[in-house]
């Protein structure tokens, strides 16, 4: 799996990077995660507000930090 965040490094940025490697490692899920700053690479995706989860190249939050536990049912579905 596939898991990037999307943001330019705001407070709400890092949450959602925190809250998704929490995510993973409850969930135990073999996945790559990494953080994209590039505010090109984002808008790439479609994204006008930051944060954003792309899970496998789709978009499945934007413009919110979703808990830990949330995070972990989008990415068990």
């Amino acid at each position: 799996m596939d898991i990037k965040v999307l943001g330019t490094g705001c407070p709400k940025c890092k949450a959602l990077e925190k809250a998704t490697l929490e995510a993973v490692a409850e969930a135990g899920i073999t996945a790559s995660v990494t953080k994209v700053d590039d505010i090109v690479d984002i808008m790439n995706y479609g994204v006008m507000t930051t944060p954003a989860l792309v899970v496998d190249g789709k978009v499945l939050v934007k413009g919110k930090v979703p808990s830990a536990a949330e995070i972990k049912s989008l990415l068990t579905k």
